[in-house]
């Protein structure tokens, strides 16, 4: 990240050699990525792939990149993929913060949400047309400052968002905000100030979702495994402290609804707890 905020989970310095052994998509995973880049043959698309991992690779080099992990769509997954959907029917804006490479995005396109309504957005840029990419730092507060929760619609007119350069004129604006593999890359006070930043970005309207996927542990606190030959450590909350952290603490108790699942998914041999989130707007 820049400035001085260093995520928990650092990247592989030096980098790990890539392999090549650790690329796995599933057959529905093969027909999306055959139909957004026009690649059917199955090598070639392998191929195609990791010439695009090399590449961000050099950029970020983190664990996820090196195993793959950028390649699996976490929005489509979410229990609360429909409404999404439907919101973007009605017109609104979706955020994806942490896009990477921008596979939910491209996926919730393919799907129907409106591609001029999505705006992608992480530290360096990774989607490329026609996906609206806005780069910047969400610690900054030049890029994206934290505001009370929106309690009434915004005055003035909505802002061309091809317009935008930071995320500042979104306060109070956005639909539906997407926040996968994120979180858990920070520690405990910089994840309660990005939640406080998003909150401050999500309209009043109610049924306005913030959502995504992240590891969490069965108590609150700093996890540490050794995967793929990287020693990592991150701070993981709860299912119970993720819920009283946006009931009650980045929202009023009762303005939101929080609903989640968890899954389990094995990463070089160690599991890793998922929690898949919605926080939604009543």
């Amino acid at each position: 990240m820049s400035r001085d905020i260093e995520p928990l989970v650092k990247p592989i310095i030096p980098p790990f050699p890539l392999d090549d052994s650790l690329y796995c998509l599933d057959p529905e995973e093969i027909a999306f990525f055959r139909r957004q880049t026009d690649i059917q043959d199955e090598v070639a698309l392998k191929a195609h792939i990791i010439d695009a991992q090399k590449e961000a690779y050099k950029v970020a080099p983190y664990a996820c990149i090196r195993g793959f992990d950028f390649l699996h769509p976490n929005i489509s997954k979410l229990h609360i993929y429909d409404h999404v959907l439907k919101c973007g029917s009605e017109g609104a804006i979706l955020l994806d913060v942490g896009s990477c490479l921008g596979a939910d995005v491209r996926k919730a396109v393919e799907d129907g949400f409106p591609a001029q309504n999505i705006i992608a957005s992480d530290i360096k840029e990774g989607c490329s047309e026609p996906i609206l990419f806005i780069p910047g730092d969400v610690f900054d507060p030049a890029f994206l400052s934290i505001t009370q929760p929106a309690s009434s619609v915004p005055e003035g007119a909505m802002p061309d968002i091809r317009t935008l350069r930071s995320l500042n004129d979104l306060h109070g604006r956005v639909g539906v905000i997407h926040a996968s593999k994120l979180f858990h890359l920070f520690n405990e006070e910089k994840q309660l100030e990005l939640a406080r930043a998003l909150g401050g970005l999500l309209s009043c309207k109610p049924g306005s979702t913030i959502c995504g996927t992240h590891t969490i542990a069965l108590e609150k606190g700093v996890v540490s495994h050794t995967v793929l030959g990287v020693d990592i450590s991150y701070f993981c909350h709860s299912q119970e402290t993720w819920t009283s952290l946006w009931d009650g603490v980045v929202f009023e108790k009762g303005q939101v609804k929080v609903e989640s699942t968890i899954s389990t998914v094995v990463l070089g041999g160690i599991p890793f707890r998922l929690l898949h989130w919605s926080v939604t707007r009543s």
